[in-house]
């Protein structure tokens, strides 16, 4: 299966004010060695076999482009695709990097939103999605920890309060893959700013696509606000670094 991997690095990651207004927040550093977050993502890429790499650019991209470069040092290739006025948004922004060709040469797609962190086997789900001939499979969980306490009212009155509970939740995660000929159909819906998962992935739904989920069981972290960035695990992380920095 023919597969590019596409990164989302072009936010002004306003959850993670101030250090995003001085650091594209993809480049925010972590592990013992202080490296970016997107490099932990290319790393993972490269792992999972997907060496052609697009970056979706856009606020900072500047400080990306410097340090990545064309991917060489990495053992990968990687092409950017920047945003403008006219492709605005996650959806608007695949759009134009589809319509500049960089896409041309692959079959499928793997998107990644570049403040996401975990172990993923993208290879398996990357099969999962192609043995399935899927037109999208979105990772999602089984259950989510939800970062504030839920109460549980009868009568009007509080009877059960539970602080940060796994709750049976199907949330996406922020990966999918997707054939790559879909990408052309952002068109019929493109605006002013145009979302990948609240615009896209639900015309592709309502349109009767087969939308298929793949689930990710073990531990992940969004990592696009100061809370979440200050209270990551850091054995958890460390346990990441060791297994992609010493890949090659």
């Amino acid at each position: 299966m023919k597969i590019k991997g596409v990164i989302l690095a072009g936010g002004e990651g306003k959850r993670l004010w101030p250090i995003s207004y001085y650091i594209q927040k993809t480049m925010i550093p972590l592990g013992p060695e202080e490296k970016p977050l997107l490099e932990f993502i290319i790393r993972l890429l490269k792992l999972n076999g997907i060496n052609d790499i697009v970056i979706l650019i856009g606020y900072k991209g500047n400080q990306i482009k410097n340090y990545f470069g064309n991917g060489e040092r990495f053992n990968v290739n990687i092409d950017y695709s920047e945003d403008d006025e006219n492709y605005k948004g996650s959806a608007g922004a695949l759009l134009k990097a589809y319509i500049n060709g960089l896409f041309n040469d692959t079959e499928n797609v793997l998107i990644y939103y570049g403040d996401i962190l975990g172990d993923f086997n993208l290879k398996e789900m990357m099969m999962f999605h192609s043995s399935r001939n899927a037109d999208a499979t979105l990772m999602v969980t089984e259950k989510y920890n939800v970062p504030v306490g839920i109460a549980k009212i009868e009568n009007d009155k509080i009877i059960e309060l539970k602080e940060k509970p796994w709750l049976e939740l199907n949330a996406t995660i922020g990966i999918l893959t997707m054939k790559t000929n879909l990408i052309s159909l952002i068109k019929k819906i493109h605006k002013k700013e145009t979302d990948i998962m609240s615009d896209f992935i639900p015309f592709l739904i309502k349109e009767n696509y087969l939308i298929l989920p793949y689930f990710f069981k073990d531990k992940w972290y969004d990592i696009g606000s100061i809370e979440r960035y200050e209270k990551i695990d850091k054995t958890w992380l460390n346990s990441i670094y060791q297994k992609l920095f010493y890949q090659f």
